[in-house]
């Protein structure tokens, strides 16, 4: 896809998340809407998949660490073709597909089950290990939230994701700056992230998250790199695209009204 697009695709992504966690009255609206872009650009610019055979062996994984902003990589899955959007209005009901976290046993597309924070790029990286033994040319693409790397697993898995070398692990912080109880900073700093990983070994990539100018160049210079893992710090906002939603925390975990539903998915077209 070009540039164009990848906008009005991420569009639709955006009004499928806000639809779908208001028939559900439940989810995560603010965290999905700020990693929609991110994904958005995997699915249809950057990653070898085939949605008539989702567990092939040479596809590329991805993983959502951030588990509880399923509603996007469900948007994302349904669009390109993996189930029926008709099963997004089912979110998070009783007996069907869409649970309120990734769910790859059932799920078409979904390569890990996340949301338990800290363990999705963990796995991210025993996946890209298994890969690398085997000479694989697939990659594996992980999207953090910034408030996640507050869990001591993602520096275990950061440690040994440098160790073993995997340069066919791409990473993303989804750095929106904020998290449940409010301000990443206020609630326990997290900075300076560039430093930090580059003190861990990675090659990092700050880029804007919404750009997908920037966003393409950031996993294409990825793709260069050898010898070590990259973590691109994608600076977004949280409950992009939706002005009532932006950079508020309190739109980290509530479903907006059939009438605030409405008034953002003309906020999204518009």
């Amino acid at each position: 896809m070009n540039k164009q697009e990848l906008i009005s695709k991420a569009k639709d992504v955006r009004k499928d998340i806000v639809e779908m966690i208001c028939e559900s009255k439940s989810g995560h609206p603010g965290g999905s809407l700020s990693c929609a872009d991110i994904i958005t650009y995997l699915y249809f610019n950057k990653m070898n998949i085939d949605v008539n055979e989702p567990k092939k062996a040479d596809r590329d994984r991805f993983v959502l660490s951030k588990g509880h902003a399923a509603p996007a990589l469900y948007a994302v899955l349904a669009e390109k073709g993996f189930f029926p959007k008709e099963e997004l209005m089912h979110l998070r009901k009783i007996g069907a597909l869409l649970q309120g976290h990734p769910d790859s046993k059932h799920v078409p597309g979904v390569d890990v089950s996340t949301g338990s924070l800290g363990q999705g790029i963990s796995n991210a990286v025993g996946m890209a290990l298994g890969l690398k033994h085997k000479n694989s040319s697939s990659r594996v693409y992980t999207v953090l939230g910034d408030g996640e790397l507050q869990e001591g697993l993602v520096w275990e898995a950061a440690m040994a994701a440098a160790h073993y070398k995997l340069s066919n692990l791409t990473a993303v912080i989804d750095f929106n700056g904020l998290q449940i109880d409010g301000k990443n900073e206020d609630v326990m700093g997290i900075q300076p992230l560039d430093k930090k990983f580059e003190a861990f070994g990675w090659n990092v990539i700050v880029c804007d998250g919404h750009d997908f100018d920037q966003i393409d160049a950031a996993f294409n210079s990825a793709e260069t790199v050898k010898d070590k893992p990259t973590m691109i710090i994608a600076k977004t906002v949280k409950g992009k695209g939706v002005s009532f939603m932006e950079d508020q925390a309190g739109w980290h975990g509530q479903a907006p009204s059939v009438e605030q539903t409405e008034l953002a998915v003309k906020e999204i077209e518009g």
